[in-house]
């Protein structure tokens, strides 16, 4: 529900950086420089910053980080081109872009069935055991009460208001009715697992809000979060999304190093530096690469 599936265009800022960038030629991959796709969200930055100094380490020249990229529409062709060689992505959103009606929701399941319906000219490197992936999260006293599953959760839906993004009904509102039972009081629009929806969890105007599993905010204020125990959400991997002959075995092989050592608690860890500590990106990324081993 997140990241490139919901990015804001950033297209003008992508063809003003350097020329047209979906033109081809020079620009991308395959003039031999690397860039790499970035939104403007700092998850994707962070990513992006990882993958820059990980490929510069292994010997590539010439990488750059490039945000905002816009919408997947826009990366997509970007990568077809090579105007983008690679950008980070997660995997059950880019599963559901390739095949919309696939029935995949466990990270084994969707990972496969990525591989299998990446058209011509990509590919996708190893999968990162981190998630960022949708949550339903209560405050401490619903939980203490009993609720602490979707399937807990299901027939206590009809006293609740629940928040989130706009988009929230068209997506889930049927589902979680057919895997759980759970018909809301309300479903209320707040924003996309930002401060309005935690504001609004915290002053009891929700009782249940989707967030995201990377965000500081759910410790920080003492929410739980709800085990979704039939897997309604389908698991959102960090995974590097390429363009097919851009890198060499040495690169790649330095990115699935990479992504190895990328944990969900290792990426919540880099979102608090981010956003709480306001960081910048690149040295949050070079301390993450020494810590890890992987930085030459």
């Amino acid at each position: 529900m997140k990241r490139f599936g919901v990015l804001v265009a950033g297209l003008a800022l992508l063809l003003s950086a350097c020329g047209n960038p979906l033109a081809g030629g020079g620009e991308g991959g395959a003039g031999g420089d690397i860039i790499i796709g970035a939104s403007d969200v700092g998850e994707s930055l962070l990513l992006a910053q990882i993958y820059a100094g990980t490929l510069r380490n292994a010997g590539a020249e010439n990488v750059t980080v490039r945000p905002p990229v816009g919408s997947r529409e826009v990366v997509v062709k970007a990568l077809q081109d090579k105007s983008l060689s690679l950008v980070p992505d997660y995997s059950g959103n880019l599963l559901r872009y390739f095949d919309k009606d696939t029935p995949a929701t466990t990270s084994a399941e969707v990972y496969a069935q990525l591989k299998q319906k990446l058209p011509a000219g990509f590919e996708v490197l190893e999968q990162a055991p981190a998630e960022d992936k949708d949550l339903l999260v209560v405050g401490k006293q619903l939980a203490d009460s009993g609720v602490r599953t979707f399937s807990q959760l299901g027939p206590r839906c009809k006293d609740l208001v629940m928040g989130g993004p706009g988009q929230w009904s068209s997506r889930w509102k049927d589902r979680i009715k057919q895997l759980y039972g759970c018909e809301f009081k309300e479903i209320r629009t707040t924003d996309t697992g930002g401060p309005v929806t935690v504001a609004a969890l915290r002053s009891g105007d929700v009782q249940v809000a989707d967030l995201f599993s990377t965000s500081a905010t759910i410790a920080a204020n003492g929410f739980v979060p709800l085990e979704d125990d039939k897997h309604m959400f389908p698991a959102q991997n960090i995974v590097p999304l390429v363009a097919k002959g851009v890198l060499n075995e040495r690169e790649t092989a330095a990115l699935n190093r990479v992504s190895a050592a990328l944990t969900t608690e290792e990426l919540i860890q880099l979102n608090v530096e981010f956003t709480g500590e306001k960081r910048n990106p690149q040295d949050i990324a070079d301390d993450f690469l020494a810590r890890n081993g992987l930085k030459s």
